[in-house]
């Protein structure tokens, strides 16, 4: 039989439910600390219940380097032309490690420079993805995700694989079609340990930036053009990404204040129906 994660090592699984039970059915009877039950409930939020230090210290962490990308937005255009090295240890853009490699094939610059200043930038906020996974799990998945079934596959899938699952899937994470934030917290739910977590990043990082300033650096010259020609026109670029941006975000936060809606309507409309199915 397979050890669940947070299962003590060598543990009855039948003893354990039992001593359980009533801790289970204390919390359950006792009211939300700091409020009436549902006061701290909200569908944005990766936690129910009053907020612990640990959540609320994790969450600014994440809002802060939400805060950051912002920040940085509007100096990606002009910097990929003019300073890319410097761009891709702030924020790993794509745009960045292309084009200093291709400053690197008209005679500018060095390929190891090139790839050990990517790594930083995409590795950076990356620990505090995996952190959440272990905080909080599937409710996390779901908020990032969008869509609940989506962070049920992977959850299902982890379950199925484990370390086969995880391993690859962080390494191969920045190559995929999701964002990376989701698996990090996949595998930090399953338990990946750190130092793992770490060592598989860095392989995915510098793979993701070895592809990349290959292909910067084959585009050589005319890659150095695009970029110089971005820069040039890096206001009017920057201005158009953040309203692109900001129209998505919204959409997806009503999207989500719409879904917790309809639950917390279906739930009221059960309870009212139980007296009546007493009665």
């Amino acid at each position: 039989m397979t050890r669940e994660v947070g299962e003590a090592p060598g543990a009855d699984p039948q003893s354990q439910a039992e001593q359980a039970a009533p801790t289970a059915q204390a919390e359950a009877s006792a009211p939300a600390p700091g409020g009436p039950a549902g006061t701290w409930d909200d569908p944005r939020l990766p936690w129910s219940g009053k907020p612990r230090r640990v959540d609320v210290l994790l969450w600014a962490g994440i809002v802060l380097s939400g805060i950051y990308y912002w920040a940085l937005l509007p100096f990606v255009a002009p910097l990929v032309g003019t300073h890319p090295v410097l761009l891709e240890v702030l924020n790993g853009n794509t745009a960045a490690i292309i084009s200093a490699a291709a400053f690197v094939r008209v005679g500018h610059g060095s390929l190891v420079i090139v790839l050990l200043a990517a790594i930083p930038g995409l590795m950076k906020f990356d620990v505090l993805y995996w952190w959440a996974g272990r905080l909080w799990g599937e409710r996390l998945i779901a908020i990032l995700s969008g869509r609940r079934n989506r962070g049920d596959k992977y959850m299902a899938r982890v379950q199925r694989w484990g370390w086969k699952f995880t391993w690859p899937a962080v390494i191969v994470a920045p190559f995929l079609p999701i964002p990376t934030a989701i698996i990090y917290v996949v595998v930090g739910w399953a338990g990946m340990r750190l130092v793992t977590f770490l060592i598989l990043d860095a392989i995915g990082s510098l793979l993701w930036a070895g592809l990349l300033a290959g292909l910067g650096y084959a585009l050589g010259h005319r890659a150095v053009v695009v970029a110089q020609s971005i820069s040039h026109y890096g206001l009017w670029i920057s201005i158009g990404l953040i309203v692109v941006i900001v129209f998505f975000q919204v959409r997806s936060q009503r999207r989500m204040i719409q879904a917790a809606a309809q639950a917390r309507t279906a739930a009221q409309a059960g309870r009212a129906d139980e007296p009546a199915a007493d009665a």
